[in-house]
C-alpha cells in the first residue's frame, strides 16, 4: 500500500510540474479581481492606445489567467489570440543566460573566466578616452583587466549597444559594421563578434552597468564553446526538453499567419503600423532565412513557450522531470551582482531591491526584463507567480498598462 502510495504521489508531481494553458480557479486567487485586467486592456484598445495583447499569469504552476484582447492586424481586424508568436527581443537573453549557466554546470567554462580565453579578440583591449563625432575618430587608454562572462551576464564589461546605445559608441558600432542584433542581416556571429572585440570599451570593466551586447557576444561564447549553431543548442538543450514547440530564430512558413503585426505611433501619438524601413528594423525578420543567431534579441516564441520557460525557473531548474539547470545555479543566476538604480541586475535578469519593493507590490527577489517591441515578463518566487504581457508596439506613450496590470495580479491574492 506505501509502494503504491507513494508511486501515486511521485506521479502527481511529475504530472503537476506540466502546465496547462487552460484557465483555472486558483484558492488563493480571486477570479473578479483578475478579471479586472479585461476591463484594463479593453479600455485601452477601445481608446485606441494599444492594438492587441496577450497575458498570462501563473500561481503555483496553474495558470489563472489567460487571455488575449484586440487585434493580432488591425487593418484587417484579425483578432489577437492566444496561439500568437510574438518576436521576443530582449527576452531571448534569459534564455541564452540559461544556456551559457548549462555549460557552467558543466564545467566548461567559470564566470569569472576572461572571454579572450575563448575569443583571441577579447584578450587584450581598450577603453574609448577622448571621441571626435565630426569622423568618429577616437583615442583609447588600456583596460585595467579583461572582460568577465559574469561581466557578460550582468552587463557591466563596457560593451554598449549598436544602434540604442550612447551616440559614440554607436557611431564607432556603425563604423566598424557591428549589427544591433534587432532585425535581419546577413553575417556570421563569430566574424562579428570578433569585430566587437578589436573596438573600444565604453569604459572600465566593473565600473558601472551598461545595457548592451554582452548577450549576443555570450551566444557567441556558445557557438565556439559547443560547436553548434545557437538555434540547434537552444532546440536539443532547451526547447525541446521543454517541450517548447514554438519558439525560433526562423520562424517556419506554415506558422507566419501567428505573428502580430508590428505598430508603433506618429508624432501625434497615434498609433501606425511599423514600416520595414522604420529605423532600418524590418518586423519580417523573423520568416528569412537566418546565419546570425543574435542571442540578445532573435527569438520568436509563444507566450505559453515563454511562461513554459519561466516556470521552469521557479521550479528550481526542473520541468516535466527533466532538469535543465541546477536550483542553486538559479539561485545564483537571481543573485544582485550590480545596481543599476532602483533595482538589481543578477546574471541575466533585473531583480526587485527591497527599496523598490517597499515602493511597488511585486515581492523583493523578483526577477524579470522585458522586450524591445514591448513584451515584458517578471516571476516572483515568493508568491510563486509567474506572469507576461506581450505587445508589439513600440514606442507606447500609454504604456503605464503594465503598472496597472501588476497591481491588479497582487491585489486579487487572497491569503
Amino acid at each position: 500500500m506505501k509502494k503504491i502510495l507513494f508511486l501515486l504521489l511521485t506521479g502527481f508531481a511529475a504530472t503537476a510540474q506540466i502546465l496547462s494553458p487552460i484557465q483555472k480557479s486558483h484558492p488563493q486567487m480571486d477570479d473578479k479581481r483578475l478579471a479586472y485586467i479585461d476591463t484594463v486592456m479593453e479600455e485601452y484598445i477601445q481608446k485606441n492606445w494599444m492594438v492587441g495583447s496577450t497575458t498570462l499569469v501563473i500561481k503555483d504552476n496553474s495558470v489563472v489567467y489567460f487571455k488575449s484582447n484586440g487585434y493580432a492586424d488591425l487593418a484587417n481586424k484579425k483578432p489577437m489570440t492566444n496561439e500568437a508568436i510574438y518576436r521576443i527581443m530582449s527576452q531571448t537573453k534569459a534564455i541564452t543566460s540559461v544556456a551559457i549557466m548549462q555549460l557552467f554546470e558543466q564545467g566548461k567554462l567559470r564566470l569569472d573566466q576572461p572571454v579572450g580565453d575563448f575569443i583571441s579578440e577579447f584578450a587584450t583591449q581598450q577603453v574609448l578616452k577622448d571621441f571626435n563625432p565630426a569622423d568618429s575618430s577616437y583615442t583609447t587608454e588600456p583596460a585595467k583587466r579583461k572582460i568577465t562572462i559574469r561581466d557578460l551576464l550582468s552587463h557591466r564589461s563596457g560593451i554598449d549597444y549598436a544602434a540604442i546605445g550612447s551616440p559614440k559608441m554607436q557611431a564607432i558600432y556603425a563604423k566598424a559594421g557591428i549589427p544591433s542584433g534587432l532585425g535581419n542581416f546577413n553575417a556570421v556571429l563569430l566574424d562579428k563578434m570578433k569585430s566587437l572585440g578589436r573596438l573600444p570599451l565604453a569604459h572600465q570593466p566593473g565600473e558601472k552597468f551598461t545595457y548592451g551586447l554582452n548577450t549576443d557576444l555570450l551566444g557567441c561564447l556558445v557557438e565556439v564553446i559547443t560547436g553548434k549553431t545557437l538555434e540547434d543548442y537552444f532546440k536539443a538543450n532547451i526547447f525541446e526538453p521543454l517541450g517548447m514547440k514554438d519558439s525560433y530564430f526562423t520562424v517556419p512558413l506554415e506558422k507566419s499567419s501567428r505573428m502580430p503585426k508590428v505598430y508603433t505611433e506618429n508624432a501625434d501619438k497615434q498609433i501606425i503600423p511599423w514600416d520595414p524601413n522604420f529605423r532600418n528594423l524590418d518586423p519580417n525578420y523573423p520568416l528569412y532565412p537566418h546565419t546570425y543567431f543574435s542571442g540578445g534579441a532573435g527569438l520568436s516564441m509563444s507566450t505559453f513557450d515563454y511562461a513554459t520557460f519561466l516556470q521552469m525557473l521557479l521550479n528550481g531548474g526542473v520541468y516535466n522531470g527533466k532538469q535543465i539547470l541546477g536550483r542553486r545555479t538559479i539561485e545564483l543566476m537571481t543573485s544582485p551582482q550590480i545596481n543599476m538604480g532602483n533595482d538589481d541586475f543578477g546574471l541575466g535578469f533585473s531583480i526587485t531591491s527591497k527599496k523598490s519593493a517597499q515602493l511597488n507590490v511585486t515581492s523583493e527577489g523578483s526577477y524579470g526584463w522585458g522586450g524591445y517591441y514591448g513584451t515584458t515578463y517578471w516571476v516572483d518566487p515568493k508568491e510563486k507567480i509567474v506572469a507576461l504581457i506581450m505587445t508589439q508596439h513600440t514606442p507606447n506613450s500609454h504604456g503605464d498598462y503594465g503598472d496597472k496590470i501588476e497591481n491588479i495580479i497582487y491585489g486579487s491574492l487572497k491569503k
